[in-house]
């Protein structure tokens, strides 16, 4: 057998087992070192491709993919620097918890550190934040290396599910000549195929609390009044339900950040807080609000005031919930966790406790009535000029029914959760919250959009600049996104901190104003550009976005200073209104 047949046969069937083990999308960025694994892909009767030259935007773009099904998403790319192009989306995928499948081609070892060009150390080049690597060997096609990458192939999608998810990376150094022989006969299938050949499972179950550690867990509940269930960033489409029911038993409040998936949906929203972002920056208000004890589900809030709030409470009994290990409580609090399915864990204290008239029946009242003084004062409608807190506020009135939107870090993410509020409508918020970047933001949420739902990208002008490579897809692939773009000019979050004090430096180091008009970065990417003034005419172009196909980007510009008072303005009134009720 000679080289260009081992070649094939090796690469097809380590991509055919990705294929049975549960991989539908592969993104690639074209090179020549990886021929092989684009060829082989493309050829494959059951995977799509999505091809994108730029390795950064297609890293994030199947971030967005895989963040969007939750499915791992495989990403192929040749040899150099194209790598190194991958690593913020890796990154974001190892601390946000996605799944990925990392195919990097390679040169063979004989022309590593010789000066071959495109030839960099590739070998564990992500480091830490890759939950698994492995070096692939120089293809051939014995049945024992037919068998080798078939288990690789299939550890590699297990691995990228197993646990709390994430990348995964193979390298595979490939001699030329690289273009397989695809007049090969059955190179889908081992060398000694038979029909009845087992494909490769894995079975995980669920992980559960014991009776006995039920019992401790409620013992330690036992004559605590007033009590908090807190939903964090989090994916699991069950857990809304079941954590509302457990609410609603117990009789206490919800705060839900609004990438928990709790806020959104058929389920019980009436002890649901949205507002409590705006209720704690009080502190006054914190310490009338100590808590007995928080129940936490997800990661940590979005909420700066909610991290104060925990920090002054180190005292109160704190538990955090995880499906798998993984400690994710920056308070330095102490704090006990569980490690269970959340579901699960909602339906067995369902099942065994009987709290009957322990929970504060005012310590609930308290909650909502608080509430509903926050929402009053954050749906107020502007008849002037659309705010940032408006746009925000309007865009949710008008999403469609199933639809995702995608916020920025920043400014953005945080007036998604002070003006988003509970609604019946099925609508998912996804954001880049593993390492709160704002780099990959466009590519992330148009390869949410590959699905076909309708997605909307809630995006600030610095990162809209820092991605407009990312557009590139949703013209290539005629998706439809509409992008709602805040532009103020600059860093509008750095105007809410203590360095925007310093006159002299701010602008240049924080403000970051880039003057750039986005009409001709939409155009040039075959998209739609519309401006907004006002709340009435954002809706209404909103609205034609969403039955119209293809790319739209609706722009509304404000002042970063006048966005500042107009948040604080929102802020003082409600901190006035609930001091003068409860003081």
């Amino acid at each position: 057998m000679d080289y260009t047949e081992a070649l094939t046969r090796y690469t097809a069937n380590f991509i055919d087992e990705l294929a049975k083990s549960g991989i539908t999308d592969v993104v690639i960025s074209p090179g020549s070192r990886s021929t092989p694994l684009a060829l082989v892909v493309t050829e494959h009767p059951n995977l799509k491709e999505w091809i994108l030259v730029d390795e950064r935007s297609a890293a994030f773009f199947a971030l967005g993919m895989a963040k969007q099904t939750g499915r791992p998403v495989a990403m192929v790319c040749t040899s150099g620097t194209a790598t190194a192009n991958y690593f913020p989306a890796i990154i974001e995928a190892y601390y946000s918890r996605v799944p990925l499948v990392v195919l990097t081609a390679d040169r063979p070892h004989e022309l590593r550190d010789t000066g071959a060009p495109q030839a960099i150390e590739q070998v564990k080049m992500y480091g830490e934040y890759v939950k698994w690597f492995h070096e692939m060997a120089i293809p051939e096609a014995t049945t024992e290396m037919i068998n080798y990458v078939r288990n690789k192939a299939t550890r590699a999608v297990y691995m990228s599910k197993e646990g709390n998810a994430g990348p995964v990376h193979l390298n595979f150094p490939f001699r030329e000549p690289l273009t397989p022989d695809f007049s090969l006969k059955n190179i889908w299938e081992p060398l000694d195929y038979k029909e009845e050949r087992p494909i490769s499972l894995t079975y995980d179950g669920s992980k559960q609390l014991n009776a006995y550690q039920l019992q401790l867990l409620i013992k330690k509940l036992e004559n605590r009044r007033r009590g908090l269930i807190v939903c964090g960033p989090q994916t699991d489409e069950n857990l809304a339900e079941a954590v509302t029911e457990l609410a609603s038993e117990w009789g206490i409040p919800i705060l839900a950040d609004p990438l928990s998936q709790v806020r959104a949906g058929s389920h019980q929203l009436d002890q649901v807080i949205e507002g409590y972002d705006a209720i704690l920056r009080n502190k006054k208000v914190r310490d009338h609000l100590k808590p007995d004890f928080i129940l936490r589900f997800g990661a940590m809030p979005v909420s700066k005031p909610y991290l104060f709030f925990v920090k002054e409470n180190q005292e109160t009994l704190h538990f955090v919930v995880e499906n798998h290990i993984g400690y994710r409580d920056p308070t330095g609090n102490i704090t006990e966790y569980i490690f269970a399915d959340p579901v699960n864990l909602c339906e067995d204290l369902l099942a065994v406790t009987e709290f009957e008239d322990q929970f504060d029946s005012e310590w609930l009242k308290t909650w909502k009535d608080m509430n509903k003084i926050a929402k009053r004062h954050l749906l107020v409608q502007s008849v002037d000029e659309v705010t940032e807190g408006g746009a925000v506020r309007t865009m949710f009135d008008v999403t469609p029914e199933s639809s995702y939107v995608y916020a920025a870090n920043s400014m953005p993410i945080r007036d998604v959760d002070t003006f988003f509020m509970t609604t019946n409508k099925k609508v998912t918020i996804l954001a880049n919250r593993g390492a709160n970047g704002i780099d990959g933001l466009l590519s992330s949420g148009i390869g949410a959009a590959a699905s076909s739902n309708p997605v909307t990208i809630i995006a600030g002008d610095l990162s809209f600049y820092h991605d407009m490579n990312g557009l590139l897809a949703a013209k290539k692939f005629n998706l439809n996104v509409t992008i709602l773009l805040i532009n103020n000019n600059g860093g509008g979050i750095f105007s809410f901190l203590p360095q925007s004090n310093d006159k002299k430096h701010f602008e240049a180091l924080f403000g970051t104003p880039i003057d750039i008009d986005f009409r001709y970065a939409t155009f040039m990417y075959g998209g739609k550009y519309a401006r907004a003034r006002t709340e009435g005419e954002l809706r209404e172009l909103l609205q034609t976005s969403y039955q119209q196909e293809g790319l739209h980007v609706i722009e509304i510009k404000t002042d970063r200073s006048e966005n500042v008072d107009w948040h604080r303005q929102k802020w003082n009134a409600i901190e006035q209104e609930i001091l003068e009720r409860w003081s």
